[in-house]
Formats: C-alpha cells, sequence, structure tokens
C-alpha cells in the first residue's frame, strides 16, 4: 500500500510540475511592449519590454540556459566570469565549513547543558538573548573585526548553524530515559562512557534533527551573505547576473540553490534515520 501511495504521490506531482511548467510557457509568450509600464523600470529593462517580447523567459528558455551552464559548470574566466559548479562548490565549501565549526561547538556545549541543570541555567539567559539575532546582522561587525570578505561569511554560517544544534542537543541529552541513566549508575558506567554508550545514541535523532535544521538555515543564509560580500559564491553569481539583466541565469541560480539544498536536506534525513530505532 505505501508503495502505491509513493507512486501516486509521484504521479501528482509529475502532473502538478507539467501544469506549472504550461502556465509558465504560456504567460510568457507575448508582452504588452512598454506601454503602462514605468518609465524607470523600462529604461532598466531595456529591450526584453520594449520589443512586445516577456521580460521574462520561459521555460525553453531557461532550459537551454540550463544546458549550457551544466555541459561546462567549473569553467574559470576570471573574477565576474565563473561556472555555475565552481560557484556552487565556494557556497558549498563556506556552509561545509561554518557548519562543522559550528557542530564541534554546539554538541559538546550541549551535552554540558543537557547534563547539568546548573549550566542550563546559567547559560539560557545568554542564549536566548543571541538566538533571536538575524545571522546577517553580525555581517558589518565581522567585516570590520575580521577583515576578511569569505571568513566573514563563514562566521554568519557558524552563527547561524550554532543554535539549531545547541537547543537539539541540550533537549536530547536532557530527555534521555531515566531507566537507562539508572541501569548504567547500577552498572557503575563512569560518566564520560556513560555519556558516548548510552546518552550519544539516545540522543543522536534529536541532534540529526537540529543538524537538519541547521544545514538548511546555513544554506539559506550562504546565498543572502555572498550577495553582500561579493566575489565568489552562488550568492554572488545571482546579483552579478541581476546587475548583467540576466534573469534567465538568475532563474537557473535560484534552480540550482532549491536542488542542492533539497540534497542536503535528503542526506542528513537519511543519517537520522540510520541512527533511529524503534523500541
Amino acid at each position: 500500500m505505501k508503495a502505491s501511495e509513493n507512486l501516486r504521490a509521484g504521479v501528482l506531482s509529475v502532473a502538478l510540475l507539467a501544469v506549472l511548467l504550461t502556465v509558465w510557457h504560456l504567460s510568457t509568450r507575448g508582452g504588452a511592449g512598454a506601454e503602462g509600464l514605468d518609465p524607470e523600470y523600462a529604461a532598466l529593462m531595456g529591450a526584453q519590454v520594449t520589443q512586445g517580447t516577456s521580460a521574462m523567459p520561459g521555460p525553453l528558455d531557461l532550459a537551454a540556459t540550463l544546458w549550457e551552464h551544466l555541459s561546462d559548470p567549473f569553467y574559470d574566466a576570471g573574477p565576474n566570469d565563473k561556472g555555475i559548479g565552481l560557484q556552487l562548490a565556494y557556497s558549498l565549501g563556506r556552509v561545509l565549513l561554518g557548519f562543522t565549526l559550528a557542530l564541534l561547538v554546539a554538541v559538546p556545549l550541549g551535552f554540558l547543558i543537557g547534563m547539568s541543570p546548573l549550566i542550563s541555567k546559567a547559560l539560557n539567559p545568554f542564549i536566548q538573548i543571541m538566538k533571536p539575532i538575524s545571522p546577517l546582522a553580525w555581517m558589518p561587525l565581522a567585516l570590520y573585526t575580521i577583515r576578511d570578505s569569505s571568513a566573514s561569511a563563514i562566521f554568519v554560517i557558524f552563527i547561524c548553524s550554532l543554535w539549531p544544534m545547541l537547543m537539539n542537543t541540550a533537549f536530547g541529552v536532557a530527555n534521555v530515559r531515566q531507566e537507562w541513566l539508572n541501569v548504567a549508575r547500577t552498572l557503575e558506567i563512569p560518566p564520560l562512557k556513560r555519556a558516548f554508550t548510552v546518552i550519544l545514541p539516545a540522543a543522536a535523532p534529536t541532534i540529526l534533527t537540529g543538524m537538519r535544521i541547521s544545514i538548511g538555515i546555513a544554506w539559506l543564509v550562504i546565498v543572502a551573505a555572498e550577495m553582500l560580500v561579493g566575489g565568489t559564491g552562488i550568492g554572488y553569481f545571482v546579483w552579478n547576473e541581476w546587475n548583467n539583466l540576466s534573469i534567465v541565469n538568475v532563474i537557473v541560480a535560484i534552480l540550482m540553490i532549491g536542488l542542492v539544498g533539497m540534497l542536503l536536506d535528503r542526506l542528513l534525513a537519511v543519517c537520522t534515520r540510520l541512527v533511529t530505532f524503534r523500541e
């Protein structure tokens, strides 16, 4: 029955995609020219809106441009002309580095908070103040103190990745079943060994859920951060193509951002299932 439901869901997804592409294609087949448009917008977009054609590319234009990008994704022809694969690689590198640094801080600190009510109460005011701050609010301070745009972007990823992992780790550790801990104490298992053999396996699904949330936020934030700092990365690619008025390249980049984000989420979802056991 589950396989049948998955098949029906897949067919429905394909049908919805076909409808969306059809509506998109029909809506971009023609345009009304520059009549009725704001003069500043018409001057900005130029021939794209003044020659009776739609300024928005259609799905066929997107497919052709996407194929062009994928046929040579890693070329490097200068600072403002790099393949989309290379730009994604720069962004992924920053995200994974910032995410890993946050992981190295969040998991041990989360264990400490979850295992010690005293530490939890002492650190809770600081966490509650820092957690709601937008990661991009840290960018000016990071640029001023670090004085390196790439390192500043990594710092922003570190900050935005830290809190979901920290909170989920602390929650998972604090809610390990008490009878398991009682058995470990009865067997006189040392605290450090108890943390690795009892608490970590029990809290692993919750920790992985926090990691899954963090990687999604990190991938979202890196695009905005790279728009601000420039240089390289998929966020810079989007901003640069907008400055070139290449809407089709902007849409290609948006599509690639969504696909990479989905793959990162699926990867951590698989890892979560691997460490989740039914009682």
